[in-house]
């Protein structure tokens, strides 16, 4: 993985985060999308540099494809600043949650995350695919509940659900670039998402533990390595997949 480049949505904090410092452990050079939080994004940029790898954070908001021409602008640039006028991997990992059920859940707010889970991931992939380099690899990230149904999820769940059956299209589509695009769906995880529920509530914690099979809640650093593994030439046959990362979440 030596002197690839990864690009990852939303590198500044949880998953993302632990993704993007895994590549570089490995290797790879990382450019990052933040949404709002620069101090979080940068404390990422100082410690991908301490283990001698380049960095590079950029804001962006993939609810709002009207400024992905721009980014891509500016992808270009991060790049020049890398010596390079290509990347090797995507990660679509951007996310917003929702709590919401069928009987509560608005249009905006429906709209809302469609134009962040699905809408985001397919355009912002159809915007960035000019400066990927053919035999490149895609991870978009889905979420066990697109496999089991939990109350006031069935926006999330759903959307989620639908990246998995975009992923499939996506790796018949980019086959002949040789480009591999596989999905990885993580189970409950302790981080800042949803508020921080499954992290900062111990009764949520427990209650997913005695709902996986491994007995605990995940963590980052349980995700992290296994996107950084499917980003590697140890993976390099599989394609149009989704692995659930959950240790047995509702078997």
């Amino acid at each position: 993985m030596a002197n690839k480049i990864a690009l990852i949505t939303g590198g500044s904090r949880g998953i993302g985060r632990n993704a993007a410092e895994n590549l570089a452990r490995r290797g790879a050079d990382i450019i990052f999308t933040y949404n709002a939080n620069r101090d979080a994004a940068d404390q990422v940029v100082a410690g991908i540099a301490a283990t001698g790898r380049r960095a590079a954070a950029l804001q962006l908001d993939t609810g709002n494809a009207s400024t992905f021409c721009d980014f891509a602008a500016r992808v270009r640039e991060a790049l020049a600043r890398f010596g390079a006028d290509r990347f090797d991997f995507l990660v679509n990992n951007a996310g917003t949650s929702s709590n919401k059920g069928l009987m509560d859940i608005t249009a905006d707010e429906l709209d809302a995350l469609y134009s962040v889970h699905f809408k985001g991931v397919l355009l912002l992939t159809q915007t960035l695919l000019p400066l990927m380099n053919d035999g490149g690899r895609i991870v978009n990230i889905s979420s066990g509940l697109a496999r089991h149904a939990s109350p006031n999820r069935i926006a999330y769940g759903s959307l989620k659900g639908a990246v998995e059956v975009m992923t499939r299209y996506m790796a018949l589509e980019l086959g002949h670039r040789r480009i591999a695009v596989n999905c990885v769906a993580p189970g409950a995880v302790a981080t800042d998402f949803s508020g921080g529920m499954v992290r900062d509530n111990p009764g949520v914690n427990q209650m997913v533990a005695s709902h996986t099979a491994l007995g605990r809640a995940g963590v980052p650093d349980d995700i992290g390595p296994v996107i950084a593994s499917l980003l590697s030439e140890d993976n390099r046959w599989v394609n149009a997949q989704c692995i659930e990362v959950s240790g047995g979440m509702r078997l």
